[in-house]
């Protein structure tokens, strides 16, 4: 199976970033369990422009993370694994199982509990990490499976974006909803009438993105927004959405996600970590990402190949969907975003961070390994 050019950049940027969002964690936390821990925790909560530094990254600088991940479901809804119906229903049904699974996993250590809106955290997969982990088989690694775990990865994210959207708002404002949703109309029938000056679409996308944050849903939706109003044209190399995704590439792997990362594993482990990971909260989290996503993957994947809705990709074995799917425990990234968005107490907010990147970790592992050998086996 021959894949694009900008495919390959791309799944190599991620592969990349990846490396580079571990070391950062790796980094954050052992300065923020050291001597100047409490300075390195501080530093983030500098004020600029009266709003701290973590503000502006996770909700400024999120946002255009968030316009490429929209661009990148664009162009795979367009022209890519999406475009076609029989080739896009099997990451389809297994990202909704993906989802599903780990959410109800939480919801029942959790419900009616104050912890109950952390179903979110552990539905998210980490595209990042994951093809990360997976980069490192080697060349083992049919070009259906990955292709299989990135087009999962991706409707993933939209999942988490609509489940962000319905249940992560507050402080509803439907005057400056009302006007955020207006600019959006304006940029779609500029869309329409074939003006292509990307610029004036990046303008009024941060004129919507006040108006958004004002009107009490999460502002960083404004970046998925605004990729759909962006030029497509054919997807080719002349389009202002290839230009855009090509430009963005770099500094949301090699700056933004950095800084994310640092700034939101900035953890002080407490003494009692132990018995913080036992709360029904982190449970919930670590068995969804360790057990819910692999599990709802599978079931589900199995189950939409037994009635005939689809099959199985050339190159890809059944066994072969349990291991991606654990790989698709990787949570991190938007796992911890919507953490932010779910809880306001910092400790809550902290001992669900740790249980991220602890499932998170255990997932790449047994992933990694249990790819390893099925992989191999395939091969003999």
């Amino acid at each position: 199976m021959k894949l694009s050019k900008l495919y390959t950049d791309f799944l190599n940027s991620e592969k990349t970033a990846g490396i580079i969002l571990l070391f950062c964690t790796v980094l954050s936390l052992t300065l923020a369990n050291s001597s100047i821990g409490d300075s390195y925790l501080h530093f983030w909560h500098t004020e600029f422009a009266s709003k701290p530094f973590e503000f502006w990254i996770n909700d400024g600088l999120m946002t255009i993370f968030f316009l490429l991940v929209g661009l990148e479901i664009e162009r795979e809804l367009y022209i890519g694994e999406l475009s076609d119906i029989r080739r896009s229903l099997l990451p389809v049904i297994a990202a909704i199982g993906g989802m599903l699974v780990p959410a109800l996993i939480h919801f029942s250590f959790n419900a009616g509990t104050t912890t109950q809106s952390g179903f979110g955290i552990p539905m998210a997969t980490d595209i990042a990490f994951s093809l990360a982990v997976l980069s490192l088989l080697g060349k083992r690694v049919p070009a259906s499976l990955k292709i299989f775990l990135t087009a999962l990865a991706i409707i993933d994210d939209l999942g988490a974006i609509i489940v962000i959207a319905l249940f992560y708002s507050k402080d509803f404002s439907l005057l400056y909803f009302g006007i955020a949703m207006g600019l959006f109309g304006g940029m779609f029938i500029l869309n329409r009438l074939k003006v292509y000056y990307i610029w004036l679409y990046l303008i009024i996308g941060m004129v919507m993105w006040f108006c958004m944050y004002r009107s009490g849903i999460h502002a960083t939706i404004t970046g998925v927004l605004l990729a759909f109003v962006i030029p497509f044209g054919k997807g080719d190399e002349n389009s202002g959405s290839y230009r855009l995704q090509q430009k963005l590439h770099l500094p949301v792997a090699f700056i933004i996600l950095p800084l994310f990362a640092l700034v939101n594993t900035a953890i002080h482990i407490p003494a009692g970590v132990i018995n913080d990971l036992s709360t029904s909260n982190s449970c919930g989290i670590i068995f969804g990402l360790l057990l819910g996503k692999p599990l709802g993957i599978f079931l589900f994947s199995f189950l939409a190949i037994a009635i005939g809705w689809c099959a199985l990709p050339e190159g890809l074995k059944k066994q072969h969907l349990l291991w991606t799917g654990m790989l698709a425990g990787i949570g991190f990234t938007m796992s911890i975003f919507i953490t932010l968005l779910a809880f306001n107490d910092a400790a809550t907010i902290n001992s669900s961070k740790i249980a991220i990147i602890i499932g998170s970790l255990i997932s790449a592992v047994f992933g990694l390994i249990g790819l390893r050998v099925t992989l191999k086996k395939a091969k003999e």
